[in-house]
């Protein structure tokens, strides 16, 4: 049976096809809108989810009446989304089930997962009610549950967000960025004042915190990201260890799914591989992706999860040769090949790829992309490479780009190198992606590097490319040559 799942309204729209437990199909709206963070499904993407055939069922992601509900609640006025509407002036009239939008968050990492059993965690801004969630999962039993709720308006990801919004940044599209520029604050300078609204009773952050330090300048912005990782870096912590209390009373559970927007925070991922034996998070943890979890709340099976690449196909093989003459001539490179990532992250379909060494090449790509100085890039490396030159096990996998771990030789790769000496790392084995593991092979043949940077085809504020189309307007715009 042919299912869609869509997710959409609010940002980041996405559209999943499966037909039973295959994924066929999953991308984003922006890829085909050319606008960042688009809340509306469109027609280019609705005709390639078409290509698959008409779906039988739709599953939309969340539950309009409770969303509604709570948006009343908060005194946003009424707006009610009907998803069946929105199909029905794209063509495609289906009988369309609501889902529940943590239940759709967890599910998308549960059924994905490896795991037979696991305890879940869902942290996210908002949905209907529920901010954070946590559930027990057994596939055996046939059962996805919840066990614990906070409920609007607490909720650490509004904090977050409100936090991003504060510093001059987007919320629901920035939050990275103060991620990323925590690393250059100092976490104690507001630490206390910012923890002390956190916890205020009856805190909301819906409407953002503008008026928190009024007099702040733009130097005090960096002290204010690092106060507010810091703070969610302890939260997490907390929750993780309520998790674990949960998963005593019920399974004992050493295996953690970890999903909702917050799971894209991997600097503070690393604490649930303390605290957990296995670890789960699917590559698209936030609203998007709850267009794969709709479907599989909806029927509890076990997706054939074969990876990311599930999106618009570029036909060809992998330009592997193409790709390191260029790297080798000049030192980056584009590839627009395969299936996009379905996703925020590059992984190496829709890769802007330069070489980590060298004093320049970090300048070099944040000025292509447009990016501030201080912006960080990611290394992409051989798994097997991967504990010679990072502080981490020789079993450490980070197939998605969700760790944050530590550069044991940072004055080698200054283009991969956080200011705090930390990097998010990419591990890469042949059955992950054979293509770019061949790429990196031959790359450490010609120059004994077994890595190179690694960060998404577009520029600031753009989505990733999506076609050829957009490959080659790349190449001649931003003077890059694309593969």
């Amino acid at each position: 049976m042919i299912r869609w799942g869509i997710a959409s309204g609010i940002h980041d729209a996405s559209l999943c096809v499966m037909d039973d437990s295959e994924i066929l199909f999953a991308s984003h709206a922006e890829r085909y809108s050319g606008v960042k963070n688009d809340a509306h499904l469109n027609q280019p993407m609705i005709n390639d989810a078409l290509e698959f055939g008409h779906p039988e069922e739709v599953h939309f992601y969340e539950n309009p009446l409770l969303k509604t509900a709570r948006r009343l609640y908060a005194g946003q006025g009424f707006k009610f989304t009907n998803p069946a509407s929105e199909l029905k002036k794209l063509g495609v009239k289906a009988k369309v089930y609501w889902g529940s939008h943590h239940k759709s968050h967890t599910a998308a990492g549960f059924y994905t997962s490896p795991f037979n059993e696991a305890s879940c965690l869902t942290i996210d801004a908002i949905g209907e009610f529920d901010t954070t969630t946590i559930w027990h999962g057994n596939k055996s039993e046939d059962m996805l549950y919840k066990v614990y709720a906070d409920t609007y308006p607490a909720s650490l990801g509004l904090f977050y967000s409100a936090m991003t919004d504060r510093i001059g940044l987007k919320a629901n599209e920035d939050e990275y960025i103060l991620m990323g520029m925590s690393a250059y604050g100092d976490s104690n300078k507001y630490l206390h004042q910012i923890y002390h609204m956190f916890n205020e009773s009856g805190a909301n952050f819906h409407q953002g915190c503008r008026g928190f330090l009024p007099d702040l300048i733009e130097e005090d912005y960096f002290d204010i990201a690092a106060a507010t990782q810091a703070i969610y870096e302890l939260e997490f912590k907390k929750l993780l260890a309520k998790v674990k209390s949960s998963a005593k009373t019920k399974a004992q559970s050493e295996n953690l799914v970890l999903m909702g927007g917050c799971a894209l925070n991997c600097l503070a991922n690393r604490y649930a591989t303390e605290q957990f034996e296995n670890v789960w998070i699917m590559p698209n943890p936030g609203d998007a992706g709850s267009s794969l979890g709709a479907i599989l709340a909806h029927t509890k099976q076990q997706a054939d999860w074969q990876g990311p690449y599930l999106g618009r196909e570029i036909e060809g093989r992998y330009p592997v040769n193409e790709l390191l003459k260029e790297l080798t001539a000049s030192g980056i490179v584009g590839v627009a090949n395969g299936k996009a990532e379905f996703g925020p992250r590059a992984l190496g379909n829709r890769s802007l790829l330069a070489d980590p060494r060298g004093d320049q090449m970090k300048d070099v790509v944040n000025r292509i992309k447009r990016r501030q100085e201080f912006r960080p890039f990611a290394p992409v490396i051989l798994q097997e490479h991967v504990s010679e030159y990072f502080d981490v096990e020789t079993d450490f996998e980070s197939t998605y780009m969700q760790y944050v771990v530590r550069c044991t030789q940072p004055e080698d790769f200054p283009a991969i190198v956080h200011v705090d000496g930390t990097s998010r790392v990419q591990t890469v084995t042949k059955e992950s992606h054979t293509g770019l593991y061949a790429l990196l092979t031959q790359w450490k043949a010609s120059t004994g590097c077994p890595m190179l940077l690694n960060t998404s085809l577009n520029i600031k504020g753009m989505p990733m490319v999506n076609d050829l189309a957009d490959s080659i307007a790349f190449e001649h715009e931003y003077d890059v040559k694309v593969f």
